[in-house]
């Protein structure tokens, strides 16, 4: 008898199952989960048997490890990695390069590496990698390959890096070229506006134009470089100079939206003349020095002798 149900049935007959919340009257109840406790079950109870003719749980595969044969077959190995040796060295000299054996890793259930120790000169930390293989247990092992190989404390090498990226300023000799890339973010089409009023004022008077133009990125890593550089403010000069080059007559102020934050120095005496600098870099010879008074060569005090007994040289 199901709540809210006043039916009655005789003793011992199957009572039907009450259908599930929200299900239409008359429809089957849902089917448990496999391995879900049966309902009504204490919480921990161990699910129900499987009902007969289910299909039983894959059981997980067995792990397959490559036949003992292939970790035996350490001569055939170093024979493998002399043979190897020997195109470079010799007979005589490969037998020697391979040291010793320092152990076997299997690859996979039908091959296994071994490694031993190359003795070569220049090649400290570097093993001979010779792979076995078998075609199953009690099968000859034969030879997959056979390389030299660096370890954790071998010198190698630094990563290759593209040639555009190992250019430094300074390297472009005469006659050089160096194109910028197709997708450089500092470049953008002449015909983009480029953010530079005054560029921008400037084209339209003379009626010429560029094929490509500084984006704002390019001008912000250029800042970015300047600012940081030989002639920033934190440069050892500029912290030893008597003012900065944003107070000096000799600086030219550059076009642009960075008119404010640098110029070119026009003073041919000054270890920064026709470089860009920033306003806050700063030398000696700052236009508003003046020579100091005095005499520039120090003078030590004036020192009497009145008093002092002189004898010649020579008297005696």
């Amino acid at each position: 008898m199901t709540a809210g149900d006043d039916t009655s049935y005789p003793e011992g007959a199957t009572v039907p199952e009450a259908p599930a919340p929200g299900a239409a009257p008359g429809a089957p109840a849902p089917l448990a989960e496999p391995g879900a406790p049966a309902p009504g079950a204490a919480p921990g109870a161990p699910a129900p048997l499987a009902e007969p003719g289910a299909p039983a749980p894959l059981a997980a595969p067995e792990a397959r490890v490559a036949p003992p044969e292939l970790f035996d077959a350490v001569e055939v190995a170093r024979a493998a990695a002399v043979e190897e040796a020997a195109y470079e060295l010799g007979r005589a000299d490969a037998v020697a390069a391979v040291g010793l054996h320092l152990g076997a890793d299997a690859e996979d259930d039908g091959s296994v590496t071994h490694s031993f120790v190359a003795e070569l000169p220049g090649y400290r930390g570097w093993r001979w990698a010779v792979t076995v293989a078998s075609a199953g247990p009690h099968e000859p092992a034969t030879v997959s390959e056979s390389v030299l190989l660096p370890g954790d404390t071998a010198i190698v090498a630094p990563s290759w890096v593209p040639w555009d990226q190992r250019v430094r300023p300074g390297d472009l000799k005469p006659g050089d070229l160096l194109p910028p890339p197709a997708d450089d973010p500092r470049l953008v089409p002449g015909y983009v506006d480029s953010g530079d009023p005054a560029f921008e004022e400037l084209a339209h008077e003379v009626g010429l134009g560029r094929e490509r133009v500084l984006s704002a990125d390019g001008r912000a890593a250029a800042a970015e470089r300047w600012q940081h550089g030989e002639r920033g403010p934190a440069a050892d000069l500029a912290k030893a100079a008597p003012a900065s080059c944003g107070t000096c007559g000799f600086m030219l102020p550059i076009a642009g939206s960075l008119r404010g934050v640098f110029g070119v120095c026009a003073n041919g005496s000054a270890p920064a003349d026709g470089q860009v600098v920033a306003v806050g870099f700063g030398c000696g010879a700052h236009s508003s020095v003046t020579e100091p008074a005095g005499s520039p060569v120090y003078v030590s005090a004036l020192v009497y002798d009145d008093g002092v007994d002189l004898e010649p040289v020579g008297s005696r």
